[in-house]
């Protein structure tokens, strides 16, 4: 079955950018998250060998849940400058590989990734992930996979894919319960509490013993350990709340990405303006015989994508 590469932009352009010392060009331009967006995309499409790949970015705003919870993600703090330059370049490089960008203002990218997923998944493609947000575990089956990136504090440790089997073992629950976990446990990275004191081995052992979180909220007067029954039973709406805001909006219709052409010469252009010697090199040998002959980046399945879909489209831009 074909494959597709689905990269959740911003979480690999942070990684990229944390992983790599802070190289600069000549004049002082910083490039570290470009050299290690190119070389992880070369290195993911040698690896995988995917049919397509796709790039979603956020273009800002969260609007269903912060109508919500209007502190959702309040906590995060700006991105760093050095990043907020390499944004626009780092996109422009990705058209000039050839890879179809897409991003929706007031929606996340997270969702818009997740229901693209579901969408090629059903209609028979295999999927891979590429994101450390394990909000994505949640919809993990069969043929949808999660390629985590190498940690910051071990690189040595390479990228890892996350199967069910997988997600079972890092969380303690199956891809269907991980939302519940996340309203449980809370996620601190998107500002959502928990319930004060419940940590992974707890909410895995509620979910096992009653089935979700309404059966966890149903026997909380029955909760082991004793000290988390009032707490629960007081918790329950926020709870709830909880739980809509770490579940995947899937309701999205599919988007229809405009497949793009490999322009080597531009992306060889770009790589030069930004003084990027080893990477140039590494594009010229791979684009060797021109934009019709770099399969080796990305092979668009375009209309294989048609069967099965609603016909529905996105209002998602291209970037």
């Amino acid at each position: 079955m074909p494959k597709w590469l689905l990269i959740d932009g911003f979480n690999l352009a942070y990684r990229c950018f944390h992983a790599l010392p802070e190289l600069t060009r000549a004049d002082g331009f910083p490039t570290g998250a470009l050299h290690g967006w190119v070389k992880s995309i070369w290195k993911l499409a040698d690896q995988e060998n995917p049919e397509s790949i796709l790039v979603f970015f956020d273009l800002g705003g969260a609007q269903d849940r912060l109508a919500l919870h209007p502190e959702y993600k309040a906590q995060r703090k700006e991105m760093p400058e050095p990043l907020t330059h390499q944004i626009e370049p780092l996109k422009q490089l990705t058209r000039a590989m050839g890879l179809a960008g897409i991003e929706q203002d007031g929606v996340e990218s997270d969702d818009l990734l997740a229901a693209e997923a579901v969408a090629l998944a059903t209609a028979g493609h295999e999927i891979v992930i590429v994101s450390s947000d394990k909000d994505f575990a949640q919809i993990v089956n069969a043929q949808i996979k999660i390629m985590l990136p190498p940690p910051s504090a071990n690189p040595k440790l390479g990228w890892r894919l996350l199967d069910a089997v997988g997600v079972q073992e890092k969380f303690g629950v199956p891809p269907a319960k991980i939302a519940d976990y996340l309203a449980l446990v809370g996620d601190t990275a998107d500002n959502i509490p928990g319930v004060d004191g419940v940590g992974p081995k707890t909410a895995s052992k509620w979910l096992a013993e009653w089935g979700d979180l309404e059966g966890v909220i149903g026997h909380a007067a029955e909760l082991k350990p004793d000290r988390f029954r009032e707490a629960v039973a007081g918790a329950a709406d926020r709870l709830r709340l909880n739980r809509r805001l770490t579940t995947l909006n899937l309701a999205l219709p599919p988007v229809k990405p405009e497949w793009r052409t490999p322009q080597p010469e531009e992306l060889f252009r770009l790589l030069e303006s930004f003084e990027m010697r080893g990477a140039l090199a590494e594009a010229r040998k791979r684009y060797a015989g021109g934009a019709a002959s770099v399969t080796e980046i990305v092979k668009p399945a375009g209309n294989a994508a048609q069967p099965g879909r609603s016909g529905r489209e996105t209002q998602a831009e291209l970037f």
